[in-house]
């Protein structure tokens, strides 16, 4: 699975956000690529960010890390942990919703 934008490790962590929980990469609805954050494809995506709308949220579009499961976004959005390894992840991301994800 190939992430795009400045990633760190092979976690998935990136320069704007690395810390250990750091470890998912989201699958952007506007162009079907994988980046660590926002701030990445902002930075390396030439076009902006088109939402997953909720009749989508059974779409596989976040990777785990740590692990490379693919989740829905349901799945992701109702837990805090990969549901294959277990792996914990960062809780503040839920303050990026809005982001990816229309509300």
């Amino acid at each position: 699975m190939e992430i795009f934008g400045p990633i760190i490790d092979d976690e998935t962590r990136c320069i704007h956000y690395h810390t250990e929980k750091d470890i998912i990469a989201i699958k952007f609805a506007c162009c079907e690529r994988y980046y660590p954050c926002y701030k990445c494809h902002e930075e390396h995506a030439q076009h902006t960010i088109k939402r997953w709308q909720q009749s989508q949220f059974h779409t596989r579009a976040i990777l785990c890390g740590h692990c490379k499961h693919e989740m829905t976004i349901h799945d992701y959005m109702q837990s805090s942990s990969c549901p294959q390894c277990k792996s914990t992840f960062n809780a503040r991301c839920a303050n990026h919703y809005p982001i990816y994800f229309e509300m």
